[in-house]
């Protein structure tokens, strides 16, 4: 492993077998990063899978290219992995994060809502239909009561200046009503599928745009830490490094190095300094604020799934309300009702008529010939997807300072002279600081 790091960090290799290794690694390292690449286009970000192969292909021919041909590409490249492990890789990360929920759970959310205005669109139109055949049943019992009247007043032969019927204003034609029902169903489908249409668009295409600016920032970023590694002695120089003891020793000043163990760090070591702690749990804190958002958005598809189930399973359970119209009429004739109640002597009232019935009529709230699509249960799946992501986002802000670390170590094995005069310049920054004390 020792041997290939060494031919892969060489400027130039030093024979034929070393060019044919630093060859073959690269191929290795190029057709893996295609292979990556190609599937994050396609399955993350959603291109088509033509324009994802294409690019791919573009850029794993450029990067082979870059990586065999150009020394420092293949350094900033070697640092781009550990720079994912940094800021940057999380935000790539939790990017991802966001279009997983977006994309299935979203969706999944609309589709319930959409069920549950489903349900009440069948109990509006089944209900008003029940409403307007019961306004059908009232005019027929005040036709027949109507007509009973009428005959009472034929067997007694008096004045009648009405027909003796009850007059209704009904609706004959209930299509207007069903039609108007149709229409604002089919508005707030519309506007609901326009409402996720551009929620899906929207965050795909800043999905897109955050992937593009981060990969843009990681390759940005270590070239920026490269040319700063390679152009001022005092960037990133605080590390107790093997050249910088080999020279402390070779020139009888271990001393220097103990003193000073406060100010410096050993890149290998695990410790963390307080500054470093106290920012992983600034990170960390802000990191549980975007976790406590999507667990809302979860916990929304989860409640709307029960609701729409519960209104779904009530809907088939309502049972009919039955309706009954009671009419009871008499109808008596008094002879000479005021002459014998002068002369006190019992009245007597014939009958003409009874009139009895009974009209029945039944109230339906839901029909089995209703359009319900049946509620969509959550993915518990995303749940598992998206918590392992935050595993890695949280595993990832504690160990950015050991990235940091790590690139430094890298830029180092590229360049190792430059590494020894980092190393001369931080023993003479030492030896100056302790002659001064």
């Amino acid at each position: 492993t020792a041997d290939l790091w060494s031919v892969y960090s060489k400027p130039v290799p030093a024979n034929g077998r070393e060019l044919w290794t630093l060859f073959l690694q690269c191929s290795c390292v190029t057709v893996v990063i295609g292979g990556l690449f190609y599937n994050w286009m396609f399955a993350s970000l959603e291109y088509s899978w033509h324009l994802s192969t294409a690019v791919a292909i573009s850029f794993s021919l450029l990067l082979l290219l870059s990586l065999f041909l150009v020394h420092p590409a293949r350094c900033v490249f070697s640092m781009i992995m550990p720079t994912l492990g940094t800021k940057q890789g999380r935000k790539l990360l939790l990017s991802t994060c966001i279009m997983i929920v977006v994309v299935n759970v979203t969706p999944n959310i609309i589709s319930n809502i959409k069920s549950i205005l489903q349900v009440i669109k069948c109990i509006c139109k089944n209900s008003s239909e029940s409403l307007l055949n019961s306004t059908a049943l009232l005019e027929t019992a005040s036709w027949e009561f109507g007509d009973a009247i009428q005959e009472n007043v034929h067997s007694v032969n008096i004045y009648r200046p009405m027909n003796g019927h009850f007059q209704f204003s009904l609706l004959k034609n209930s299509s207007l009503i069903y039609q108007q029902m149709h229409l604002a169903g089919e508005k707030i489908g519309r506007d609901f599928l326009a409402v996720e249409v551009l929620v899906k668009d929207t965050v795909r295409v800043g999905n897109k745009l955050v992937a593009g600016f981060s990969m843009l920032y990681l390759s940005f970023e270590s070239t920026w830490y490269l040319k700063n590694y390679l152009t001022n002695l005092r960037f990133d120089n605080f590390y107790i490094t093997k050249k910088l003891e080999r020279l402390a020793v070779d020139r009888k000043a271990a001393h220097l190095l103990v003193g000073s163990s406060k100010n410096l760090i050993r890149p290998t070591g695990l410790k963390l300094s307080r500054e470093e702690v106290m920012l992983c749990l600034v990170q960390a804190m802000l990191l549980t604020v975007a976790l406590m958002l999507m667990l809302v958005v979860m916990a929304m598809d989860h409640f709307a799934f029960s609701v729409a189930d519960t209104a779904v399973k009530k809907a088939a359970q309502f049972s009919t309300v039955p309706v009954a119209l009671n009419i009871k009429y008499n109808a008596k004739i008094g002879i000479l009702p005021f002459l014998l109640k002068l002369l006190q002597l019992p009245q007597e009232e014939l009958p003409l008529q009874n009139f009895e019935r009974s009209y029945h009529h039944y109230l339906i709230f839901s029909s089995a010939h209703c359009r319900i699509s049946p509620p969509t249960p959550p993915n518990p799946s995303v749940l598992l997807v998206v918590g392992l992501l935050f595993c890695i986002l949280y595993a990832i802000i504690f160990l950015e300072t050991y990235a940091h670390r790590l690139c430094r170590k890298i830029a180092g094995s590229f360049f190792e002279s430059w590494e020894e005069k980092r190393a001369l310049y931080l023993y003479k920054k030492l030896s100056r600081k302790h002659k001064e004390e």
